[in-house]
């Protein structure tokens, strides 16, 4: 009898490509013989972790961002790492480390923004560190609003999808940070509506709610939201969530407003909004939350 090990890495390569499921998976079966870790790095894994349509994705790239003969193990590290510029570099692709699913960020020259063509209002720059050439600042507008659409055929299908604004406040703010601004998220019939605000420290929220009382309980009920530092100067704050099902038709449209307020407002840099997965992958695994952490997960990875 033959052990599973003593095969040709050829053939385990082959097996292997029929039984893992995630790259985590590949991850740890490198760890089990030097015959399994040249299997789990073949191609023939690692082109099943990769999206069929990546072909087409990255040939709006420019330049390639990688060569025919370049290993599958390389490109998939490469787009969980380093985003790419697609689509006249209106939009950024990448891949999310644990499942391989996409991840877009719709930039700001593809977003729809009230006001963009008025250079009194609102202005592009390329000033500010960013992954694509020009972001908006607003320089001065008496309402916002901000819109993305993206075709779901696009995202990866059966996936819960979080999105997120990535911004920054500038010094000389006015009307930004301290007050609940309006989002929806609609995808096929299923909207999901929620307040957020966009102060990244909390002192502007505190401030309003002193001085504001009565609109305080709008404000505290953002406390849930996501208010992080990418480590590049960026925050990002959590929009909410979609399903893509298996059969994905139509479009998401996550839409941010603040039309109500009498103040004017200015200070805002927006870079983009991401769409990522996340970390329930399906709607069927959705009863089993993930429970590996952060830690152990990267051990595997390596």
């Amino acid at each position: 009898m033959v052990e599973l090990g003593d095969l040709p890495p050829d053939c385990i390569a082959l097996i292997l490509s029929q039984v893992l499921a995630t790259p985590v998976d590949a991850g740890r079966c490198a760890t089990f013989s030097v015959a399994f870790r040249a299997a789990s790095d073949s191609d023939a894994v690692w082109r099943n972790f990769l999206p069929h349509d990546l072909d087409l994705i990255v040939s709006t790239s420019s330049p390639p961002p990688f060569g025919p003969s370049t290993r599958k193990k390389d490109v998939f590290l490469r787009l969980c790492t380093d985003p790419i510029l697609i689509d006249s570099d209106r939009k950024s692709f990448a891949l999310e480390k644990w499942s391989g699913k996409k991840c877009y960020m719709v930039g700001a020259r593809d977003l729809s923004i009230v006001w963009g063509d008025i250079p009194s209002s609102l202005q592009w720059s390329s000033f500010h560190v960013s992954r694509f050439p020009e972001v908006a600042e607003l320089i001065i507008v008496c309402w916002l609003e901000v819109r993305a659409n993206m075709e779901t055929r696009l995202l990866s299908a059966d996936t819960y999808y979080s999105a997120y604004l990535i911004f920054k406040i500038v010094h000389k703010n006015s009307g930004i940070g301290n007050q609940a601004m309006g989002v929806s998220i609609s995808s096929g019939s299923e909207v999901e509506r929620r307040d957020i605000c966009l102060d990244p420290d909390g002192r502007l929220r505190q401030q309003y709610q002193t001085s504001q009382a009565q609109s305080s309980r709008a404000v505290r009920s953002t406390e849930e939201n996501i208010r992080q530092d990418q480590g590049d100067g960026w925050k990002e704050i959590y929009l909410g969530k979609f399903f893509v099902n298996n059969r994905p038709t139509g479009e998401v449209q996550v839409s941010l407003k603040k039309m109500t307020s009498g103040r004017w407002k200015s200070g805002l840099v927006i870079q983009g909004i991401e769409l990522r997965p996340t970390r329930i992958i399906s709607r069927q695994s959705s009863q089993s939350a993930d429970r590996w952490t952060f830690a152990q997960r990267s051990a595997e990875m390596r």
